[in-house]
């Protein structure tokens, strides 16, 4: 037998099962990512909480109260 036959007989199983253990690793990694909390950035949480106090002053806001023009006063 040729060395070149040696070699597939070789490589190619063990390249398919080094590709099945990382597809399988890659799946495994990506589930465990699926299951934990997202991690929100700085700026994110600040906006959140810049528009939860816009709310909040929104939500207070009184607006001024109209004068009733009486038709008299023309």
């Amino acid at each position: 037998m040729p060395i070149y036959k040696i070699f597939m007989l070789i490589a190619v199983p063990a390249l398919a099962i080094g590709w099945i253990v990382y597809w399988l690793r890659e799946r495994k990694i990506a589930e465990e990512e699926k299951n934990q909390p997202k991690k929100e950035s700085q700026r994110l949480t600040k906006s959140k909480s810049e528009v939860s106090d816009w709310a909040q002053k929104m939500a207070e806001f009184k607006p001024p109260k109209r004068k009733i023009e009486s038709e008299d006063d023309n």
